[in-house]
This record gives C-alpha cells, structure tokens and sequence, in this order.
C-alpha cells in the first residue's frame, strides 16, 4: 500500500494533470465556437452531448467513483490485491453489459428522447441533435470504463496520469473539427459532425490511455459476470443513492437545457460555455481536492480512524476556500474579457461575449459551494450513508426548478437577458446542497471546530473581495491607459489584471499566516 501523501500534494498533482486538460478543454472550446460560433448548429451539439454526458455524470463517473472506490479500498484493505482485482473485473464486466445495452437503446431511441430535452428544437435542429446523439452513444460505456479505472489507479496512489486522461478527450475532439469538418461534405455529411465523432473517439482515448498503467499495477482483465458477489453488491446498493445524491447539478442542467432550448438560437451555446469555464477553476481545484480526499477518507473509514476522518475533511475544506473562493473573485471580476479574449474570433461575435460572461457571473457565485458539495458527497458514501445526500439533492432540484420560473418572470419584467435566470438559479441551488449536506456532515463526523474551517474560510472570503477588487481596478486602468481594439493588447491587459489579482491574494494568505497556503508555497517551492 502507497504511503500516504499530504492531501495538497496529491491535489497539485491532479491539479497540474488537470489542469492540462483543462486548457486543452479552452482550445477545444475556441476551436468549436471558431469554426461554427454560437447558434443552431453548437446549440444542436451542446443537446446531444448533455444526453451522454448526464448519464456519465449519474452513472459513471459520479456515482460510480464515489461507490467503487471506498468499496474496492476496504476490499484491498482487508483481503488483499488479489480480491480488489477481482471485484474490478466484475465491476468492469457489469458495466460492459448494462451500459453496452443502454448504447444501444440510446441510439435506437434518439428520435423520441431529443425532443424531451430540447422542446423547443424547430425540425431542422432536432434531426441534426438526433444523429448526433447516436453517434455518441457509445461514449456512456467508455467514460464509465475509464471511470474503474481511475478508481483503481487513485487507491493505488496514482493520481496524475488519471486526472490527465481527460486531456486525451479535449485533444481529439480539436483535431476531429480541424481534420474532418473540411472532408466531412465530400461525403455528403454536415461539417459539424465533426464535433460528435471528435467526442466519441475522446472519449474511448480517455479510457485507453489509462489501460498500461492498469497492466504495471498487476490488474489484467477477464470478463467475470458473478451478480452475487458482496463486493459487486454493495458497489451497487452505494451506487443507486449516489445516483440521486450526484444528480442535483445534472439535473438542474438538464432543466436548463428544456427551457433554453425555447429561448431562440445561441442561449444553449452561452451557458454551456459558460459553465465550462467555471468549471476550469472547479476541476482545477475542487475536484482534484475531492479526487484525493475520497481516496484518504476511504481509507480512514475502512480502518476506523475518525479522528483521521475529521482532520481529512477539514482539510480538504480549507484547501476549497482556499483556492475557490479567490477564483470566484477573478472570474466575477473578469468574466468580459477572458470571453473576449477566448472565444470572440470567427463566427462568435461581441453579443455573445457579453452574453457568456454575464452567464459565467451568475455560474461563478455558486462556485465555492460546487467544490465543497463535490468534497461532501463522496464523504458520506465513504461513511457508508446514503439517505442524507438523497435528501438535500431532492430538495435541490426542486428549489432549482422553482426559482428557474421566479427568476425568468423577474428578469423579464427587468427587461434583462432571460437565460441568465438559469446559470443565478443553479448557483443557489448549489449553496442550499451545500448548506445541507454540511449540516449533515457535522452531526454525522462531528464538529470541526478544532481544526478551524469556519475562521480560516472568513479570512480567506475577505482576502478573494480584496483579490477582486484588484484585478477589476487593474484591467480598467489599463484599458483606460492604453485604448484601441486588438486580441495581443486584450490578452496583455487581462494577463497583467489576473497576475495583481494573484499577488494580492498571495500577499494577503501570507500576513494571515495560512497553514494550507505555506503548505502550498512549499510545494511550489519544490
């Protein structure tokens, strides 16, 4: 068994590999919106993609991680290597035949499931959504392959290269749009098809990549279908909850994507984008702190330690305010100019710069409650209690469906862009999980007043607003100083903005004398 890594350490690892992905995910983005901008055509992928993407949320990699990963630990824990490799290959194998039908079913059914998520698809774009989808139907089984696998690697203490199979994904879909959308009419076939088949072929490389370091940690696959065995069982009986524990994100997307779909062309295009780019700091950050926090608080719960549990926890927390709270500040204060900067070339336009960076405000209030609920979560399973995240996702959802319909008629009346009703309303949704799910967690684990969340997270809220007032003062200075159109200008002025708004941020964790911050200077001293 690995030694165990301190938890920054194991995040900046995933964090780097992450954040690799992430940057080719930006290109990928730019590429897309260069190519075909932001209307019917994105709007068309952005619905295909969701139906795929939202089973792998629920399913497999979601669910399916924070089931099998303290299941195939405690497995490793007390019987040894040989009965973990042997749940893998049940699990895998499960998998393979559940999912491959559900392929298929997907495929065969696109015609009647396109127009539940986009009702408001006029024909031409719903038959374009629909030969989409079925060409990534497939995509659901390869993610949740990759899924096992990168379970298995984080419990073995590999976590980078993992976290940087997703890199594989972002790099065929560019190369897909790049190579094949000039070929694509000789064929007879539309050009952003592209899009899709670059998706579908990521997403099989995403699980490929992860196949040799599977093989050097002494896992070999066999198809093993065994139903009764316990191990495989309570993957499952974890699983199913965690379905609906998991779901409240996907499921407030899947309702935004219905009522976007009614709102005329490019509205399904900004918010996707501009939820992707609040992802960029969640995945940076929030997901790779909650990446190596299950894996720890795994092994805590699997041996008993509660102790150990708690000071996980609390410093997986920190960790998020950490690093979340001041990305919040910088995306709020520079939201206009990293669109512009990003995506305004090619067919996508100033109007829907503005209207992406006013979406990737509202996404970027909910930010710091996306990170810790993705901390949160996993820990609950990891304790084994399923009931509490079933509860606060099923109110979620509903509060979420509610405020959509408050917010649209509000900002209607106000006369302000309709489809920034559903990036405010997730944000909130967002925060009432996390108000839940931390109210449960305190009386399940116990109070982490020892080990100073709460102050230390006021500290840092208060260093972020100095970080955003910063970096919005900078770039308007210097848009002030120095004037006239140009991408290498916009670029220098959003750059020299984002780099006060780290030294204040930096400055501000070392007069606070933050042990998570001096722990991370270390690491980059390293």
């Amino acid at each position: 068994m690995p030694e165990r890594k301190t938890l920054l350490r194991t995040a900046g690892s995933i964090s780097l590999a992450t954040l690799v992905s992430r940057v080719l995910g930006l290109a990928r983005d730019q590429v897309q919106s260069y190519y075909f901008g932001a209307g019917a055509l994105t709007d068309a992928f952005v619905a295909a993609f969701r139906i795929p993407n939202l089973l792998r949320d629920l399913f497999a990699e979601g669910a399916l991680s924070s089931a099998f990963v303290p299941t195939f630990t405690a497995e490793r824990e007390r019987s040894g290597s040989d009965a973990a490799w042997r749940l893998a290959n049940r699990v895998l194998s499960v998998l393979a035949v559940i999912l491959g039908t559900l392929t298929v079913l997907l495929a065969l059914f696109a015609p009647q499931i396109v127009p539940f998520y986009a009702p408001g698809f006029n024909p031409e774009k719903a038959a374009l959504a629909v030969t989409m989808t079925r060409i990534l139907a497939p995509f659901l089984l390869c993610v949740a392959l990759a899924a096992v696998a990168m379970g298995v690697l984080n419990t073995c203490g590999r976590f980078f290269l993992p976290a940087l199979a997703p890199a594989a994904f972002n790099l065929a879909a560019i190369l897909a749009v790049i190579a094949l959308s000039p070929v694509l009419p000789r064929f007879g076939l539309q050009p952003v098809l592209s899009l899709a088949i670059g998706a579908m072929a990521g997403g099989l490389l995403q699980f490929l990549v992860q196949v040799p370091a599977l093989g050097r940690e002494g896992y070999h696959f066999r198809f093993d279908l065994a139903f009764s065995d316990p191990g495989l069982r309570r993957v499952g009986t974890l699983m199913l909850p965690a379905v609906f524990g998991l779901a409240a994100t996907q499921i407030n997307i899947l309702v935004d994507t219905i009522l976007a779909s009614k709102m005329g062309d490019g509205p399904p295009t900004w918010l996707a984008i501009a939820f992707r780019l609040m992802q960029l700091p969640l995945g940076l950050f929030g997901v790779a702190i909650a990446t190596a926090n299950l894996a720890r608080v795994s092994r805590d719960v699997a041996r008993q330690d509660h102790e150990a549990l708690r000071a996980s926890l609390a410093g997986a927390l920190r960790a998020a305010a950490l690093l979340t709270l001041p990305a919040t500040a910088g995306l709020i204060a520079l939201a206009r100019p990293i669109v512009r900067v990003l995506f305004e070339h090619g067919r996508f336009d100033a109007a829907d710069t503005e209207a992406t960076a006013l979406a990737i405000v509202c996404y970027a209030f909910g930010l710091y409650a996306y990170s810790v609920t993705k901390i949160q979560v996993p820990t609950y399973y990891a304790l084994g209690d399923t009931r509490r995240p079933v509860l606060a996702s099923a109110v979620s959802v509903v509060a979420k469906i509610a405020a959509n319909f408050v917010l649209i008629a509000l900002l209607r009346r106000l006369g302000l862009p309709i489809h920034l009703a559903l990036a405010l309303s997730t944000s909130l949704a967002a925060w009432l999980n996390f108000v839940q799910l931390g109210l449960g967690l305190h009386a399940r684990v116990g109070p982490l007043s020892a080990h100073a969340v709460t102050s230390t997270t006021l500290r840092l809220l208060l260093v972020s607003a100095g970080v955003g007032v910063a970096a919005y003062g900078a770039y308007a200075g210097l848009e002030a100083g120095w004037p006239g159109p140009g991408t290498v200008r916009e670029m220098v002025r959003l750059l020299v903005s984002a780099g006060v708004g780290v030294g204040v941020w930096a400055a501000g964790c070392a007069w606070m004398r933050l042990p998570e911050a001096e722990a991370l200077w270390r690491r980059f001293a390293r």
